[in-house]
């Protein structure tokens, strides 16, 4: 049995995905939902869930040796961004190296890198009139969204799409691809 540890800074609807497709699990159990957000959604959901939860700050998170503690702890095997705005300092992606996995709303490589989250992506994305976007889920490097693409699924722009319209559509696949695609991930680590 795996332990998650989720970390978001929004309102956690990946985080309260995750959670529900993993309990009863065999393989793997949310027990930490992490944020550097005290006012982030995502806590509220992790107590209704009756999760134990974690709020730091940046700097927390830049002293590797305090924030792991607290990991340690809860024994945890696998951590997973769901909404995450900060990035992963490179002493925390060595300890957990290739056991961090991000969801970006993008078919990365594009539209990926420092600011590019949320609904900047997707203005971005309309913007060019692109004809497909897509979500990314991917092993989190010391680089903005260069880590190791696990599973990528695409959708079609409609021809009067806006910023607004691809989100919810994005926010569709990430709620229906990203918790089988962790386990996935930890099935295939433990063969």
């Amino acid at each position: 049995m795996k332990n998650i540890a989720i970390f978001g800074s929004g309102s956690g609807s990946n985080a309260e995905k995750i959670y529900n497709y993993f309990s009863g699990c065999s393989h793997a159990k949310v027990v930490l939902i992490a944020s550097n957000n005290s006012s982030a959604f995502i806590l509220q959901r992790a107590k209704k869930l009756g999760v134990d939860n974690l709020i730091f700050s940046k700097k927390d998170l830049l002293n590797f040796s305090e924030i792991n503690k607290k990991l340690l702890r809860k024994n945890i095997d696998v951590i997973v961004l769901a909404g995450f705005l900060l990035k992963i300092p490179k002493s925390l992606v060595a300890f957990y190296k290739n056991r961090i996995i991000n969801i970006h709303p993008s078919l990365l490589p594009k539209y990926g890198g420092k600011g590019m989250y949320g609904i900047n992506v997707h203005e971005a994305v309309v913007k060019n009139n692109e004809a497909f976007s897509g979500i990314t889920i991917h092993l989190v490097n010391e680089f903005y969204d260069k880590g190791e693409i696990l599973f990528q699924k695409k959708c079609a722009l409609s021809v009067d799409e806006t910023a607004v319209s691809l989100s919810k559509k994005i926010s569709s696949l990430e709620h229906k691809h990203f918790a089988p695609t962790i386990l996935n991930f930890i099935k295939k680590c433990q063969s």
